[in-house]
């Protein structure tokens, strides 16, 4: 029997809220609004104020923000993102060698160059065109530096 397994994508960042607001962006997802769960536990004396902070607009966790689905199911209580996720940790080190594992933008025909400068302007960077036999891409870089590339 095959099972299927939930998952995320968890991506190391020093600015978690400002990398969820980027890839909420480029990608059409919306930041996740924990805010509900953060008040709760706020008033229950659960977690501490430090471990909070005000971002998007609300009380959000002060490490951790996350972009999710759309279309996707989601937590009403958390907030959280029971489908397509990507979740954003700080962390103290700076990023410092070439990513392990990507994220490819499809783009539909003729519009690869249109959304590079549309994510461009949401503070990506154009690093390089590649050409080769199988294909054509650009490589960009996030904010904070990560790699993924516009196909």
């Amino acid at each position: 029997m095959t099972r299927t397994l939930s998952w995320k994508l968890v991506i190391d960042s020093a600015d978690p809220h400002a990398q969820a607001g980027f890839w909420a962006g480029a990608l059409g997802y919306l930041v996740e609004d924990n805010s509900a769960l953060v008040e709760q536990l706020l008033a229950a004396g659960a977690v501490p104020e430090a471990s909070t902070t005000h971002a998007h607009g609300r009380r959000a966790w002060r490490d951790l923000a996350a972009a999710r689905h759309p279309d996707d199911p989601y937590d009403e209580n958390s907030g959280t993102g029971l489908g397509r996720r990507l979740l954003f940790q700080r962390v103290p080190e700076p990023k410092t060698v070439k990513n392990r594992l990507h994220i490819d933008v499809h783009t539909p025909p003729g519009e690869r160059d249109t959304e590079a400068e549309r994510l461009v302007g949401l503070g990506a960077r154009i690093l390089r065109a590649v050409d080769e036999q199988g294909g054509s891409w650009l490589v960009l870089a996030d904010p904070e530096g990560n790699e993924f590339c516009v196909n």
